[in-house]
């Protein structure tokens, strides 16, 4: 991967793969709407609540894996200085956050009707509030950097440290007893009829790719910005440097 650490390489691969990603993410998550909505048969127990399963689900998963990518960009820019680390986790930072408010919207909704409540304060409940809490942290983080000129050491800190809440996440329904329902897919196998799993897992993919075409968006983005800027601080050097002393002309006796 460090051969894409030179900016001209990497955009001229997120050239050809954006709209790759683009294209074919929102062919499946339209695919994957209309087949939970109109194809699916309502839950025996849920009822049509059910079918908002298709959007929670990889909202959360998302939301998740966005700051599994911003740890894993962070470790990358404090390990080995690379280049377009702190630019890919910034990138990701924003669509994450998107995602994780997704999921707790969705999750409210789907509450109200199962569980009688808009909000429980169980474990992966507040779990994830604080991972948008996190998102929302680090996004004020980086925009302090740029604004200021400084290093995105202190957000890449941040990154690292914040990604101790994603395990939680993952693991709370089993660490506490509450309202939720425990894992329906791990390693191997899956408690989630076939009916629901197949259009579920289209789902995911589907907003997977979609995830990934919009973080090589804002990093063009973010590349060209930086440029830009950096053309201007140039210019303005350029304007700013005194003009070249020329000797007086010697007139003849």
């Amino acid at each position: 991967m460090h051969i894409y650490a030179n900016p001209k390489r990497f955009l001229s691969l997120a050239k050809w793969l954006m709209p790759v990603l683009f294209w074919s993410g929102l062919s499946l998550s339209v695919l994957a709407m209309a087949w939970g909505l109109f194809a699916v048969p309502q839950d025996r127990l849920m009822g049509e609540t059910v079918r908002i399963i298709f959007i929670h689900v990889p909202s959360a998963w998302l939301g998740m894996g966005g700051w599994t990518g911003i740890a894993i960009s962070s470790a990358a820019l404090l390990i080995w200085k690379h280049p377009l680390a702190g630019i890919a986790a910034r990138a990701i930072a924003v669509p994450g956050m998107v995602f994780c408010a997704i999921c707790l919207a969705t999750g409210s909704i789907w509450g109200r009707p199962t569980w009688g409540t808009w909000w429980e304060w169980d474990g992966r409940l507040v779990s994830m509030l604080v991972l948008l809490f996190l998102y929302g942290g680090y996004i004020a983080l980086t925009q302090a950097a740029a604004r200021e000129g400084g290093s995105y050491k202190i957000a890449a800190i941040f990154g690292l440290v914040g990604a101790i809440n994603v395990p939680i996440i993952n693991r709370s329904v089993v660490w506490w007893n509450s309202l939720h329902q425990p894992p329906s897919i791990t390693m191997g196998k899956s408690s989630i009829d076939p009916v629901f799993l197949w259009p579920l897992m289209t789902a995911v993919l589907g907003f997977s790719l979609l995830f990934g075409a919009i973080v090589l968006m804002r990093m063009r983005t973010l590349i060209a910005e930086a440029q830009v800027e950096a053309r201007l601080r140039r210019r303005a050097l350029d304007d700013d440097a005194p003009l070249p002393h020329t000797a007086p002309a010697m007139g003849g006796a």
